[in-house]
């Protein structure tokens, strides 16, 4: 299909479900500061429960699709053609669900849409995490992605070698776009303790931060074997845990275990991130394996020091000098040690001076949106 100067590029985003967690606030991020007379998107996901954002993303002039069953392929390929035909025409299909990309860009190709990106959020996991079936999936579906998609970003090295190979650099097709963060909730100004008296902490509490889903990969079981080993050095030390998941009732359990139950705030899923940065003194983030974790961007604009295992690289660093990386192979003493120590041993930055520092980088959505629309644009002008 030819693209005209005078009509949109139109774009179909696929995800799972509409939800406050990295991939779709990234998607949220685009759709509020995409220029929307050049591109139109619509949004196709794997649910027909409603997601949280879906009243904004209709707000924005935005549809949503259900296109459910991606379990049962044959089912699914209906559902997905289905929507292709009855909304489209699309430029583009945007696939953002990592390895089962390759099968929604399969169909897409055999839909007529000439424009078809896969985008890798994820980084690489444990091999040892893998077991045989899984791999047997994982190498088809990364032959289909190789096979269908003319266009593929990543929001690492790490997320790039995960879905697109070791030698990704010499396919001209795949690229990274850090694509950042919100930054203007941040310019409001903010009162630490109104907020912690908001939540229940004292004011004088030491408080440890994480922002992230309650699953596997974040790794919140050390996360609190941290903070207990803090706790035994500072008797004030809190526990601020934002987000939600399948294993949060397992965490619950486990800070009662380590008598932190009481200094444990489970503060859900929220859309006010910026604020509760405020509170935070260090922020902790064992994770197994990333993409690139906003909440660090975040931290990082509020001046928060953030501890970080050394899984996650360099690409989220938007002031590096908050920036403590540590091996996952250290104990938890040490990392209580590393916790303590980059609160103690720098001054915190000032909110402003932090922020002065993320506007002016790659990681402003202001900037790297504008690097999102020539990716596009390049896509359609390939075909």
């Amino acid at each position: 299909m030819s693209n005209s100067p005078s009509r949109p590029i139109r774009i179909l985003h696929v995800i799972g479900r509409m939800n406050r967690a990295g991939a779709e606030t990234l998607v949220m991020h685009i759709l509020r500061h995409i220029n929307r007379e050049a591109f139109l998107i619509d949004i196709a996901v794997h649910t027909t429960a409603p997601g949280a954002y879906d009243e904004e993303i209709r707000a924005l002039g935005s549809r949503i699709f259900p296109c459910i069953e991606p379990s049962r392929p044959r089912t699914y390929a209906r559902n997905l053609t289905q929507v292709l035909q009855d909304h489209g025409p699309y430029d583009i299909v945007h696939s953002h669900v990592h390895h089962y990309s390759g099968f929604i860009l399969h169909i897409a190709y055999a839909s007529g849409v000439e424009g078809r990106v896969v985008h890798s959020h994820k980084g690489r996991s444990p091999a040892s995490a893998i077991n045989i079936p899984r791999r047997v999936y994982l190498n088809f579906a990364k032959r289909l992605i190789d096979r269908y998609a003319t266009g593929g970003l990543a929001v690492s090295r790490s997320a790039a070698e995960d879905l697109f190979g070791a030698n990704w650099e010499s396919d001209a097709r795949w690229r990274i776009l850090r694509l950042g963060i919100d930054l203007s909730p941040f310019r409001e100004p903010v009162d630490r303790a109104k907020i912690r008296a908001e939540l229940g902490i004292p004011e004088d509490a030491y408080v440890i931060g994480h922002v992230g889903r309650f699953s596997a990969e974040k790794n919140h079981s050390f996360l609190v074997d941290i903070a207990a080993e803090v706790a035994r050095r500072k008797e004030n030390t809190w526990l601020l845990l934002v987000g939600d998941g399948p294993l949060r009732s397992r965490i619950e359990k486990q800070v009662a275990t380590v008598k932190m139950r009481s200094r444990t705030l489970f503060a859900g899923t929220r859309n006010d991130t910026a604020r509760l940065m405020e509170v935070i003194d260090v922020l902790v983030f064992p994770s197994l394996y990333e993409g690139l974790p906003l909440a660090l961007v975040e931290a990082q604009a509020a001046g928060v020091p953030c501890v970080v295992s050394d899984v996650i690289g360099p690409e989220v660093d938007v002031l590096p000098s908050l920036v403590h990386r540590v091996s996952l192979r250290k104990p938890a003493s040490l990392w209580a040690d590393q916790a303590i120590a980059a609160q103690e041993s720098s001054q915190r930055i000032l909110r402003k001076e932090a922020l002065a520092a993320a506007e002016s980088g790659p990681l402003n959505i202001a900037n790297s949106i504008k690097d999102l629309e020539r990716f596009y644009n390049e896509i359609c002008r390939a075909r």
